[in-house]
């Protein structure tokens, strides 16, 4: 019987719960019937919604500025690897330069009477005759 009575004092007093159970209920009620997005509803929360819209749009400008500047990095690191070949090719033009400068140099300051070739040396064979290597 104890438990009865409890039941019975729970059931008779109103608390927070059944506040909110019945508020949450008459607003779902509302929205089916289509009385929460009334003028009245958009008056009450104008500040909320325009704190939400402004929310939304900054979001998707963030998300826009944040593709644009990919897309451009990705750019940049596309000429910056253009870039470092080039240096590269042009550090091996330079490099090539400085040996031929200097070798030519040496040559001369030497008195070896030795010229740069340009062409590679070419080894022809003859049937008849015989090499030092055979």
């Amino acid at each position: 019987m104890a438990t009865k009575s409890n039941g019975n004092q729970a059931k008779g007093k109103k608390g927070i719960g059944s506040t909110v159970r019945s508020t949450l209920k008459k607003n779902t009620d509302d929205i089916r019937s289509g009385q929460a997005v009334s003028l009245e509803f958009f008056k009450r929360n104008a500040w909320v919604i325009i704190v939400i819209m402004t929310a939304l749009v900054a979001v998707m400008g963030l998300r826009y500025r944040t593709k644009a500047r990919m897309a451009e990095i990705k750019q940049l690191n596309k000429e910056l690897q253009r870039a470092e070949s080039f240096k590269l090719q042009e550090k091996a033009q330079y490099m090539t330069l400085i040996r031929e400068t200097e070798l030519t140099r040496l040559t001369a300051e030497k008195n070896l009477s030795l010229r740069y070739q340009e062409e590679p040396p070419v080894m022809i064979e003859c049937p008849g005759i015989d090499t030092p290597d055979n």
